[in-house]
């Protein structure tokens, strides 16, 4: 996803961090690259509203277990290949 504007960082790879960002698991320096992003681009704002959402829904649900980190490894693999695939299917219905 991106919004057509440029920006110091990417939208895709915002996106791609925001997990990160919401645990907390990014350095200070990336975690204010990722806020002045989401403080001037509304499409990422909103996805990250939406994302900050189903990770307290999720809280909410699961209580104060934790995650195995393997688990928690795997999933973000994942979910940043659905990122990118997502992002790169996008360019190619663009052009």
């Amino acid at each position: 996803m991106s919004c057509g504007k440029p920006h110091e960082t990417d939208c895709r790879e915002v996106l791609a961090e925001v997990y990160f960002y919401l645990d907390l698991e990014c350095a200070e320096e990336r975690r204010t690259l990722i806020r002045r992003h989401l403080d001037e681009c509304g499409p990422c704002l909103r996805e990250y509203g939406l994302e900050q959402e189903v990770k307290a829904l999720v809280a909410r649900c699961c209580g104060n277990e934790t995650a195995p980190e393997q688990l928690r490894e795997r999933l973000r693999v994942r979910l940043t290949e659905l990122v990118v695939f997502e992002t790169s299917e996008s360019r190619e219905l663009a052009d």
